[in-house]
């Protein structure tokens, strides 16, 4: 096995859902941060692993793969002892894809509707239809659960990777109401369970929350 270094920032839901991966795989690796205030990711050396200067960047012993998603697929695939995480199966495997797709597609966006203007064009004020946009994704979450414990299905899997590292940030903006959403507030307390949780994912997260907080935003 080469060397994995994963480039990135605790505060991006992408890079947390990476480091979720590679502690689920156990596999060693370097996190580097970078200074995105400092536009560290637009340097040169930068810039030749990944044109698109975004995080998470993977380097693998030379090998370079950005997009958290497409990382954690080949992590799997090249690292995982057995399957459960990202199947082979083709069926099984479409039901992670069509989640993950909804997580680029959907979660993705609507939680970059309400951080994007917040984080770097300093408006403190949200939309109330894009908290409402949120509730949305909330439902759905809900019924993709009704009858799994798991996102896609009874195995835990990259695609609960993917949410839950966006959706453990964006409840700083609306949480997860228990009676209205009682499956997807039972999946975040079983993914909050695992034992490498709270490294990955629960410490991290806890920094955008506070950077969250002192925008002062207000929902109008």
């Amino acid at each position: 096995m080469g060397k994995l270094t994963l480039y990135g920032v605790d505060r991006s839901p992408p890079v947390r859902a990476v480091l979720l991966t590679l502690k689920a795989l156990g596999l060693e690796f370097e996190f580097k941060v970078v200074n995105l205030l400092e536009k560290e990711h637009l340097q040169p050396a930068f810039l030749k692993m990944n044109p698109l200067h975004t995080v998470p960047t993977l380097d693998d012993d030379g090998f370079y793969l950005y997009d958290s998603h497409a990382i954690n697929a080949y992590l799997v695939s090249k690292y995982g002892k057995e399957d459960s995480l990202y199947p082979k199966d083709l069926q099984k495997r479409a039901i992670v894809d069509q989640r993950l797709h909804y997580d680029s597609s959907v979660v993705v966006t609507t939680n970059r509707a309400i951080t994007f203007p917040l984080f770097w064009e300093n408006n403190s004020q949200i939309p109330k239809a894009r908290i409402d946009a949120l509730e949305g994704v909330y439902k759905n979450l809900n019924i993709l659960l009704e009858s799994s414990d798991y996102l896609a299905g009874e195995a835990l899997t990259i695609a609960d990777f993917s949410v839950i590292a966006g959706l453990s940030g964006i409840v700083a903006f609306l949480e997860v109401d228990a009676t209205k959403y009682p499956k997807l507030a039972a999946w975040v307390e079983r993914i909050k369970q695992l034992p490498y949780y709270e490294e990955a994912n629960g410490s991290r997260v806890v920094k955008l929350h506070e950077f969250i907080q002192s925008k002062n935003f207000a929902i109008v």
